[in-house]
């Protein structure tokens, strides 16, 4: 990075700079001004990749944005250089406090989860978590309620019947459920003795299930809830955190309401983190596809094999036919929050999304709610939209996520604590509650990125070990379990 009193500039090649301060030449800070004329029709770079075409001509310093900048009508798929590993030095050995399960896996919290087989009972869940909300149980970090919009009105079978059942189910089995009590209306699609049969968790999880209709009503359910939870909370009395390495650290790479620092500040912080987790023997898990459009060549090309990237590409391929036949195309992504923040583009989305990956190498690519089988950095196919793809990571696994957002979020992922990093330093004053790191120093401040992506790496074993992340405090997390939901509603 190339930085003058006002001005930013990423990579020699490229044809804007990202303005440092508002009011350089009346353009807010985080967007783009040119740093030489373009005509009409020009490709224009930015991170040395292209990120769109001017629809007209622009004048040195004028301002890049929407008004005169656009998609390629034909994406150009470049070639990916080769880049060198950036990682926090001295962390490889690090540890954290978790539940270490008779399966080997570990849990950063340890909950019981009421989880619905329908929508119709999500209500009775709530109910039952609330019992629990100011009562402290011996050995179990709080009761949270699993609930989804979905059980019934669909088919019991195909792509949609299977992304539910598969989300729930990693759910159920998560490392950070110690006991399971599921609830049912009676009469849904979603039968209630087949999932509880399908589920998949180990005989060491306790788990419990009985459907409304059958205990006599709503309030008879809540009470038969609040029981079985009891039962459940006396065998995890005796509970504790075990120190282990970072080997067992699942991490859940998100971001969202991202602005034009995401991919200068919190995003590459992020990145050096996974690093050092991946380096340990960890996971890492890169989601969002349609937030890697014009940068899957990046990913590609660091794929451990052919069959690895081709599976990417092919996900990026569905993608493309899945918006065209909705009438609509990948650039609809960035939102209004996006632009406003300095993102004009998906491909400059993208490439800036892409840095939370870091630069380990990529091992497997998963389709939604699927656990990996391998460790290093791996990629989930989900939607961009956040709730559905966190939903989709933690039932994948994920026992940490890490949320990077400019434009401030309010996100959280119960079973699965969300840490929240902010690119902006007014952002993160604006919203102090609401953040766990401010990630802005990297341009504002002088802070080297090996050093913030120590702070970010600091910050999630301290919440891995228990301490509640700024989402947590707030009690933000209970109704952000958005499975993706696929297929014809009935």
């Amino acid at each position: 990075m190339t930085t003058t009193t006002d001005l930013l500039t990423l990579h020699p090649d490229d044809d804007v700079a990202v303005v440092l301060t508002d009011g350089h030449a009346g353009v807010p800070a985080g967007h783009k001004v040119a740093r030489r004329a373009l005509p009409a029709g020009a490709l224009v770079h930015k991170y040395g990749q292209v990120i769109g075409v001017t629809t007209a001509a622009v004048r040195e310093g004028e301002h890049v944005h929407t008004h005169n900048l656009a998609m390629p009508g034909e994406r150009l798929r470049a070639a990916a250089p080769p880049a060198p590993p950036v990682r926090a030095t001295g962390s490889v050995d690090r540890t954290f406090r978790g539940y270490l399960r008779p399966d080997g896996r570990v849990g950063t919290r340890n909950f019981i989860g009421v989880l619905t087989s329908v929508n119709c009972s999500a209500t009775v869940a709530r109910h039952i978590a609330r019992r629990f909300e100011f009562e402290q149980l011996p050995g179990v970090d709080g009761v949270v309620a699993l609930t989804h919009g979905s059980g019934c009105g669909m088919a019991d079978r195909g792509p949609g019947w299977e992304v539910l059942r598969r989300t729930l189910s990693g759910y159920a089995r998560h490392p950070n459920i110690g006991g399971i009590v599921v609830v049912g209306l009676g009469c849904e699609v979603n039968d209630l003795s087949s999932l509880v049969a399908g589920l998949g968790v180990g005989e060491h999880v306790p788990v419990s299930s009985y459907s409304i209709q059958d205990v006599g009503g709503t309030a008879a359910a809540i009470a038969e809830g609040d029981r079985r939870v009891r039962e459940i909370a006396e065998r995890l009395a005796r509970d504790t955190r075990t120190e282990v390495g970072m080997e067992h650290l699942v991490l859940g790479l998100q971001c969202g309401g991202s602005d034009g620092w995401s991919g200068l500040t919190a995003n590459p912080a992020l990145g050096v983190a996974s690093d050092a987790v991946v380096a340990a023997g960890g996971t890492s898990m890169l989601g969002e596809t349609p937030e890697i459009y014009g940068a899957e060549h990046l990913l590609a090309a660091r794929a451990v094999d052919d069959g690895v990237a081709g599976v990417l590409l092919d996900r990026i391929a569905w993608w493309e036919r899945y918006t065209a036949d909705q009438g609509t195309t990948l650039d609809g992504n960035p939102s209004p929050g996006n632009k406003a923040g300095g993102i004009t583009t998906i491909l400059e989305k993208s490439l800036g999304a892409v840095a939370k990956g870091g630069r380990a190498p990529l091992v497997e690519v998963v389709d939604y709610a699927v656990t990996p089988t391998r460790r290093g950095l791996v990629f989930m196919d989900t939607p961009g939209y956040d709730p559905v793809s966190a939903t989709g990571m933690v039932a994948g696994g994920a026992t940490l996520i890490a949320f990077t957002t400019g434009r401030g979020s309010v996100f959280g992922s119960r079973p699965a604590p969300t840490v929240k990093l902010a690119s902006n330093s007014a952002m993160a004053a604006h919203m102090a509650d609401d953040i766990d790191v401010d990630c802005g120093p990297v341009v504002t401040g002088g802070v080297e990125l090996a050093e913030m992506g120590e702070r970010v790496l600091d910050t999630l074993l301290e919440v891995a070990s228990g301490r509640p992340s700024a989402s947590e405090a707030l009690g933000v997390g209970g109704e952000e379990m958005v499975p993706w939901q696929l297929g014809a509603v009935l």
